[in-house]
């Protein structure tokens, strides 16, 4: 089996399981949504679309919204458009979105320039799914996001895609302070 052939069922066997598994624990999964304990691990990172590595830590000192997702997952692709929004409404107040691509980098590449994606894209490829699980998504479902304080302090997870008056209503009084 050549490389890429490989390289692209690892990612559809692990699509496949994401799925399955964001199916049969979401119900469990969605109980984390307030609070939670822990820190973004800033030295977590991954290459950029331009193949810059770029680590969790950059984004310091600001409320850093981390949206796990992938070009096949339809819930993904559907919240794509309200996180472009919410990164041009909130970034100019210290909001940075970054979108953690669980796929692999020339179909992310292409999909985000489609999508005229504003916010940092980093290409986690399956590797991204030991950085969930330590988020506390241990099931592997998408999308998945966790918002972090100013202070690195995690305050949100969210299991699925936001809906916009559920995400205005998380980070307006964020951006203020």
């Amino acid at each position: 089996m050549s490389p890429g052939r490989r390289e692209a069922l690892i990612l559809a066997v692990a699509g496949i399981a994401a799925a399955a598994a964001g199916f049969l624990a979401g119900p469990a999964l969605l109980r984390l949504g307030e609070g939670g304990d822990g820190e973004i691990p800033r030295a977590a990172g991954f290459p950029d679309l331009a193949g810059k590595v770029r680590t969790l830590g950059e984004w310091r000192g600001k409320v850093l919204v981390c949206n796990f997702w992938a070009t096949w997952c339809a819930p993904c692709r559907e919240e794509v458009p309200l996180l472009a929004a919410a990164s041009r409404k909130y970034g100019p107040a210290g909001v940075e979105i970054v979108g953690i691509a669980i796929d692999n980098g020339p179909k992310v590449s292409e999909f985000a320039a489609s999508f005229r994606i504003p916010y940092p894209i980093l290409i986690a490829e399956t590797s991204g799914l030991s950085l969930m699980g330590q988020l506390g998504n241990s099931a592997g479902g998408l999308p998945y996001t966790v918002v972090a304080d100013r202070n690195g302090k995690l305050i949100h997870r969210k299991l699925g895609a936001f809906r916009p008056a559920e995400l205005d209503a998380l980070l307006d009084p964020l951006a203020r302070g």
